[in-house]
């Protein structure tokens, strides 16, 4: 009997355990997302490589979407399936911006100063809610330059909103848009195209035809921003520090 007890006790202590695990929560757009086939697709999303830079104490559960705003994430129901998890001692990152820019799409489009700014303060007020800590992230910025080498921005003031956000609600932030400049315009015009998708036909198996794109990642992009999230990440003092390598 006394050997039964102690079973029970061990399980239920690994249960309890098990059960005050922090969790790190990833809602975003397709530049963070997961995506089919990391073996051969040559395209992932900067969370889906996160692990690589986090220690086995927290978990992490990925739930950015490609096309996915501020708005769509929460209409679509994705924002309950995370709210209803989440618990003292987790902690959100919070990116949107390039998919609320959609202004041939009304349910993905958002106002940056009105209805963009609602979302981020209702996703920070609900995280809390729950004993949580949300992190606010500006958006990656895109491989825009121009005849000139000069890196051209293309979020507007949807990146602006997330830096007023973050300081009138003291949130912690990290200015992805800034570290992501930097990275582009270290690596120049040619060598940047290595952080994103840029193949001739044949080239690579995964695509039948030219790629070329400037807003998603390749593995090494997405590699090269996930050490810069995680590094800010590491000076925030949040608490999720200790989980990061």
């Amino acid at each position: 009997m006394k050997k039964i007890l102690l079973i029970l006790s061990i399980v239920i202590s690994t249960f309890t355990f098990a059960q005050k695990k922090s969790t790190l929560f990833l809602i975003g757009d397709s530049t963070m997302s997961n995506k089919d086939n990391p073996d051969r697709n040559p395209e992932h999303g900067w969370g889906q490589v996160l692990g690589q830079f986090m220690t086995t104490g927290i978990e992490i559960q990925n739930h950015a979407m490609n096309g996915r705003s501020s708005k769509s994430f929460r209409t679509e129901g994705r924002w309950d399936k995370v709210e209803k998890q989440l618990k003292k001692g987790d902690f959100v990152i919070i990116q949107f911006g390039h998919n609320d820019q959609k202004l041939k799409d009304s349910t993905k489009f958002t106002n940056p100063h009105t209805q963009y700014r609602a979302n981020l303060e209702r996703y920070v007020n609900e995280t809390r809610a729950k004993g949580a800590t949300p992190i606010l992230m500006t958006s990656i910025t895109r491989r825009n330059f121009n005849e000139n080498g000069v890196l051209i921005d293309t979020h507007t003031d949807y990146p602006l909103v997330v830096r007023m956000v973050a300081d009138d609600m003291k949130v912690a932030f990290v200015d992805m848009q800034l570290l992501t400049e930097q990275m582009e315009i270290a690596a120049g015009p040619e060598k940047s195209k290595l952080l994103h998708l840029h193949f001739k036909a044949g080239e690579n198996p995964y695509y039948d035809k030219d790629k070329a794109d400037d807003t998603h990642l390749s593995k090494l992009g997405a590699e090269t921003v996930a050490k810069l999230a995680t590094k800010s990440l590491k000076n925030l003092k949040t608490g999720l520090e200790k989980y990061i390598k």
